[in-house]
């Protein structure tokens, strides 16, 4: 399957680490190259990978790592990187007319959720791998995308909403419909963001969940994550056979 990760933005609350946030090394290897590592496991095939700030850099490492490994990497540029996510998602509009995976530059996550999303997801529409494990003192209510579910379907999305009963994780599965919700979500409501898309497919029905139960997943947004992504990678969550059964959760946002 083919599969669509965003990695435009600045990504201010790691520039200590590296200028290039998706370039941040996790012992020695970059965030993005475990993303795509962890997706290929999961079964994606070829990648799309939208690019803006240090785009030059980024894109010459990813041309690396697609000789290195054999793998079809397709540059695509948001030069308005500045602006919501949704607008690196529509870069992606004529070059995928099918089914795709969508995926963060700085989420790292056991395969086994790609897995089962693709297994599970519905033909039309998104389906987004949610937690519902909200009683998680490691995860910082005051930056994670809440999530209110209703029998598999998005009710509600968004960082401040105050109903929810489940966790955004930053892995999705979609149809082309999500470019034509982000474009109206954009003329009608003025907003860019990827959860502005959603939230219009919700409205019509075509927004579902799927459950990720016990599995691992953290969003490496600052150097308190990045701390304990590198202990997940030395626990070895990561080197897991991909059809293993699923850890015990170990669950840090």
């Amino acid at each position: 399957m083919k599969c669509l990760i965003i990695a435009a933005g600045r990504g201010s609350r790691l520039r200590q680490r590296a200028e290039s946030k998706p370039l941040v090394p996790v012992l020695g290897t970059p965030l993005i190259e475990r993303v795509i590592r962890a997706a290929r496991r999961g079964g994606a095939d070829e990648f799309y990978v939208v690019s803006g700030y240090q785009g030059p850099r980024l894109r010459a490492h990813l041309d690396v790592i697609a000789d290195r490994d054999a793998i079809t990497i397709r540059h695509l540029i948001n030069d308005r990187w500045q602006e919501p996510n949704g607008v690196s998602v529509l870069a992606a509009r004529e070059s995928l007319g099918e089914p795709f995976l969508l995926l963060m530059s700085d989420h790292l996550f056991d395969p086994e959720i790609v897995r089962g999303l693709c297994r599970e997801a519905r033909s039309h529409g998104l389906t987004l791998a949610v937690d519902r494990n909200i009683d998680n003192p490691h995860v910082d209510l005051s930056d994670v995308t809440r999530v209110l579910d209703r029998s598999g379907r998005i009710r509600e999305i968004g960082k401040g909403i105050e109903r929810y009963n489940c966790f955004d994780t930053g892995i999705f599965r979609c149809d082309p419909e999500l470019f034509d919700a982000l474009e109206l979500s954009i003329a009608r409501n003025g907003d860019a963001s990827l959860s502005g898309g959603v939230r219009l497919l919700a409205q019509d029905g075509l927004a579902y969940t799927y459950d990720i139960g016990e599995r691992y997943w953290l969003d490496v947004d600052d150097s308190r994550a990045f701390v304990k992504a590198e202990v997940a990678v030395i626990e070895g969550w990561d080197r897991r056979h991909p059809d293993a059964a699923a850890p015990v959760k170990t669950h840090i946002a």
